[in-house]
Order: structure tokens, then sequence, then C-alpha cells
């Protein structure tokens, strides 16, 4: 007797095992496909998110908006301290990528924030990383809305022009370049490629790329000293090279904060949603109480059954 247990129980391990493997390779396509779908499926709410930081609370708005046109007021003095006084104590590079090693139409610094996102991707999708794959995702997506949202829409309706370099010495200066901050509606045209164009100035398409990545791996990780400590290194690195009013950096940076925390939000919904299967709360389970009742009389003996639900 001893030994059937014994050999019905190294069965079953065996056919134990062989599911888990089973579950495991499954688990990894899976994952992958339900990260993918989950990212697409989110996208509404990405937007809907973001509508909703910018209406929720009007007298937010409100406050925040008369504070981004303070900025544009004093953009000649903060900008012109920024020229004088900042720029030329940060005299740092990051290592130069081989241009045969970028990919195409990446700068140098972004390519520093594109890598990592790439890597931590393929990372994640080797060990059946969830989270990994997620926060990827994620980030690729609010790379991707602050090219749409910052260089092709905001960029095109303001048509601002970028600060003279620098802004308060006596060289004359060259179009498209100012020294009137409020030189906006320069429309030309829309430019697909980042650069000191004319009319391509307000908000920085950089830092709102950067400031998204980072928030949605600061909310993912719970973590602010790393996400903003390297996107700020990374973007410090080249600063000379972004030519904008101190507004322009500012307002990048509360554009991108918005689109990287509403990418998130609305990710963990979609995910809440999948798992509860469509529905916020899990239906409850049907239940069914079950009695057999003896049952005698003088015609007949038998069972009386009696269900409840």
């Amino acid at each position: 007797m001893t030994c059937f247990s014994q050999i019905d129980s190294l069965m079953i391990q065996n056919q134990n095992d062989t599911l888990k493997q089973t579950i495991k390779k499954e688990n990894r396509f899976k994952v992958a496909g339900s990260v993918i779908a989950d990212s697409f499926l989110s996208v509404p709410g990405d937007f809907s998110a973001m509508g909703h930081n910018v209406s929720s609370d009007w007298k937010r708005t409100a406050l925040y908006t008369a504070g981004i046109i303070g900025l544009i007021a004093v953009d000649k003095q903060t900008t012109g301290f920024l020229h004088d006084h900042i720029e030329p104590n940060i005299d740092y590079s990051l290592p130069d990528l081989d241009p045969k090693d970028r990919i195409p139409y990446v700068t140098q610094d972004g390519s520093y924030i594109l890598y990592p996102i790439i890597g931590l991707y393929a990372g994640s999708l080797i060990i059946n990383n969830k989270k990994g794959q997620v926060v990827a995702t994620n980030a690729m997506k609010s790379l991707a809305y602050s090219y749409v949202i910052t260089q092709l829409v905001l960029k095109t309706i303001t048509s601002r022009n970028r600060p003279h370099r620098r802004l308060n010495d006596n060289n004359p200066v060259e179009e498209p370049f100012t020294r009137n901050p409020w030189d906006f509606g320069n429309y030309n045209k829309v430019h697909f490629l980042s650069g000191p164009n004319g009319g391509t100035s307000f908000p920085s398409f950089h830092v709102t790329a950067y400031f998204a990545v980072a928030k949605v791996f600061q909310m993912e990780y719970n973590n602010y000293w790393i996400p903003y400590t390297f996107v700020t290194a990374v973007f410090l690195s080249n600063i000379k090279a972004h030519e904008h009013w101190v507004s322009d950096l500012l307002v990048g940076g509360l554009v991108g904060t918005i689109i990287g925390r509403s990418i998130v939000i609305s990710s963990r919904k979609q995910i809440a949603k999948r798992e509860s299967g469509g529905f916020n709360e899990k239906p409850k389970k049907f239940t069914m109480h079950k009695q057999l009742i003896p049952q005698i009389s003088n015609s007949m003996v038998g069972l009386h059954f009696v269900g409840s639900f």
C-alpha cells in the first residue's frame, strides 16, 4: 500500500511539473500579448485622463495659466540670466554615440533616453517580467504623445520664435531668433523634426519628452530621485544646443508631467478592467443550496429534492 502511494505521488508530481512548464511557456506569450493589447486599448483613456487633469479643477488650471503668462513676461530677464550665469558653468557632455549606432532622426542626448527604454523592454521580455514590459511600453507611449502634442500641435499653434543667443549681448539679431519674448504667431509650416527653426520654441519638445518618461518611471517604481536625476543630467549635457526661453522649458516640464501621469493612470485602469473581466467588481458566483428529504407515504417511498439559490 505504501509503495503504491509513493508511486502515485511521484506521478502526480511529474504531472504538476510538466503542467507548470507548459503554463510558463504559454504565459510568456500571453503576458507580452496582454501588455501590448492593454497599451492599445488604453489610448482613449490616456487622452481622457489628460483632459481630466486640465478640466477637473478650473481654478488650478487658471492659476497655472496665469503663472505661464507671468513666466513669459519675465522671460527676457530669466533667459538672459540662464545664458550669462548658468550655462557657462555647465561644462560636461555624455560620450558620443556613433551616428551609425543611433536610430535615425534621434538626437545624441535623445538616444540616452530611448535606448534604456528599449533595453528594459527587451530584458523584461526575455525574463518574462510583466512589470518591466508595462513600464517600457508606457514610456514609449509618453515619447510618442510628447512628439504629437508638443512638436506637432503646440509648437505649430503658438509658433514662437527662439531667443537670440546670447540674449544680453550687443550683437545683431539674426532671423528666426528674437529678443522679444512675446514673438508668437510666426507660423510657416509644421516642423516634423526638432531644431532651431522659426516658430518652434514653445514649449520645449525635449523637456516634455524627458519629463513624461521620468513621470512614468517615478509612478511605476515609486522613486523620484533616479528618473528625474537621470533625465536632467541627459538634458544638461547638451543644454547649449537647446535654444529656448526659460518658460519653454518649464511649460515643457508641466506638459510632460501631465502626459506621463495620465498614461500611468489610464494603464492601471485598463489592467484592472481586464483582470476583473471587464467590470469594476468581480461578478458574484452563482450558488445553489441542495437538500434531499426522505418522503414516505402510504403509496410511495422516495426522496424529495429541494434547490434554493
